[in-house]
């Protein structure tokens, strides 16, 4: 309709990521995820992989990906952003921080993580909420999230470091 309407291809796309956020929280996942991507790939081949629309796209499509349970594929974007979003906004930045936590997250999330997966999820939230504390202090909000889920790579990491009774 916004096309038919004249509406730019920017524009488009904003809209459409408000609809994959309205998806998100209806509970709609996978249609939040396509969503997301068709936003991602729209913003990339008009704006380029430095600009900051372009890094919040992958943002918020890394994040879908991650609900939808594709770590995978999440792991494998956030690798290749992370690094552009720390030259281009700087360490301590929101996105920068967001895009190192759900990196992390892929790993303490997903049930077929292996022991050094977990391992690099519990460190890669460690270093995050250092720098985050540094920046930001302890009271920010972002740091109140990484320690939540911190404690949820910690206590991954317990469960399989700890063998069951019974195993030798």
């Amino acid at each position: 309709m916004l096309r038919r309407l004249g509406a730019g291809e920017l524009n488009i796309l904003l809209t459409q990521s408000n609809l994959a956020s309205t998806y998100d929280a209806l509970g709609r996942h996978q249609d939040a995820m396509r969503m997301s991507r068709d936003v991602y790939f729209g913003r990339l081949k008009l704006l380029g992989q430095e600009h900051r629309d372009s890094l919040i796209a992958a943002l918020n499509y890394a994040s879908s990906l991650v609900q939808t349970e594709r770590f995978e594929e999440a792991r494998s974007l956030l690798r290749e952003y992370m690094p552009v979003a720390r030259r281009i906004l700087g360490a301590g930045h929101d996105h920068t921080l967001r895009m190192r936590t759900i990196y992390a997250s892929t790993f303490s999330l997903d049930a077929n993580a292996t022991l050094d997966d977990l391992r690099e999820a519990k460190t890669t939230f460690e270093e995050t909420r250092r720098t985050a504390q540094r920046l930001l202090g302890g009271a920010h909000p972002i740091v109140a999230a990484i320690d939540i889920e911190l404690e949820v790579a910690r206590a991954a990491l317990r469960t399989r470091e700890t063998p069951s009774p019974g195993v030798a």
